[in-house]
């Protein structure tokens, strides 16, 4: 499973906003400007994941998006569906129909691959992220 770019920029702008204090929102130029991403599409996706409930947005001074929730209870798999399907995992080769009936020549390695990244997008918030990104940033002790 590949992510798309969109969901890149949605996980890359959600990260960035779960790292912020909690109820410190964020203007999309701001959040665009620190990833260096296009603004526009950026603020596309933080607007869809506005109307689904994982961001808060408000206008005016002050405004900006923020997480509807604490990092901790948002997972990565609610952020990433949003953009790309997480139900059915597309056949690797690219046939229409593939199954465990009528599988494809890697129809089998593929699904429990897919799945174990599917656990991994559901198991994972986006506490643990930023967790493991202040970890990766603490200066070496020795």
């Amino acid at each position: 499973m590949i992510l798309s770019q969109t969901a890149v920029y949605a996980l890359q702008a959600t990260l960035c906003l779960a790292e912020r204090e909690q109820g410190e929102r964020m203007r999309v130029d701001d959040i665009a400007a620190e990833l260096d991403v296009p603004r526009n599409y950026l603020s596309k996706i933080l607007h869809t994941l506005a109307r689904e409930g994982v961001l808060t947005s408000s206008r005016g001074p002050g405004g900006g998006f923020e997480l509807t929730r604490p990092a901790s209870a948002v997972t990565l798999q609610e952020i990433v569906q949003r953009f790309d399907g997480f139900e059915e995992s597309p056949c690797l080769l690219g046939r229409a129909k593939c199954s465990d009936r009528n599988p494809c020549a890697v129809h089998h390695r593929w699904r429990d691959a897919a799945r174990a990244v599917q656990d991994f997008f559901a198991s994972t918030s986006l506490a643990d992220l930023t967790q493991s990104h202040a970890l990766s940033k603490a200066p070496d002790p020795g």
